[in-house]
């Protein structure tokens, strides 16, 4: 069988492709801002010394960490409308699934920040009079932020991966777009194999980007 990529034109790619593309980079961004909103108070959640904090907290992250996204997204999207009685919608329902899934896995990356912050710095707050949260908020947080950015962005890597699990729901996203085009003009090898190179070209230069990112903060240290 001879390969033709002939037919996957500019004008092919603006119809079928970049409408998906848009949406991958739509959810990741709101995944990804989202998770590490939700993520950081969980993460705090964990670390706090209040057991009805920390229990709850423990049970979320660890329960999401143990379970497949494509599960999630298929109990979200099914059972959400027999809960509610109307139907959410593949786009707004991925959004709502990626949030929540993701920030469980963010929540152990801040964790794991704000430990690395030497408790030195958390006492010195307390001596100039801040009270928990001011410490944690202008003391700890932003230099847990930059110890983590490196992880951050390459759990974001792995989300915009992951964004192609949306399929499972019918959600137009990047390879969505990909298997369209390939079922119009019946090249479905064709449009997987460059969408596989499309995917490894966006993955391969974030995570370049991400390791000079982690070198200079290194220097910074």
């Amino acid at each position: 069988m001879q390969l033709d990529y002939s037919f996957l034109t500019g004008q092919v790619l603006a119809d079928f492709v970049l409408k998906g593309f848009l949406f991958s980079i739509q959810l990741t961004l709101v995944a990804m801002l989202g998770g590490i909103a939700l993520g950081t108070v969980l993460a705090l959640m964990r670390l706090s010394s209040n057991k009805w904090l920390q229990a709850p907290a423990a049970f979320y992250v660890n329960t999401m960490r143990s379970i497949p996204l494509v599960m999630v997204i298929l109990w979200f999207f099914l059972l959400i409308p027999l809960a509610t009685g109307r139907p959410l919608g593949a786009e707004w329902s991925a959004m709502i699934t990626f949030t929540l899934f993701e920030a469980a896995y963010y929540a152990e990356i801040m964790r794991a920040g704000i430990q690395s912050v030497p408790r030195g710095q958390v006492h010195a707050g307390y001596a100039m009079g801040m009270t928990y949260g001011q410490t944690m908020r202008l003391v700890v947080l932003p230099q847990a932020f930059r110890n983590m950015l490196p992880v951050l962005l390459t759990q974001t890597i792995i989300l915009f991966q992951d964004t192609s699990l949306v399929y499972a729901i019918g959600a137009y996203d990047l390879l969505k777009g990909f298997e369209v085009a390939g079922k119009n003009f019946n090249r479905p090898i064709e449009t997987y194999l460059v969408a596989a190179v499309v995917y490894f070209a966006i993955c391969f230069s974030l995570s370049m980007l991400v390791k000079r990112l982690q070198s200079r903060i290194a220097i910074i240290r």
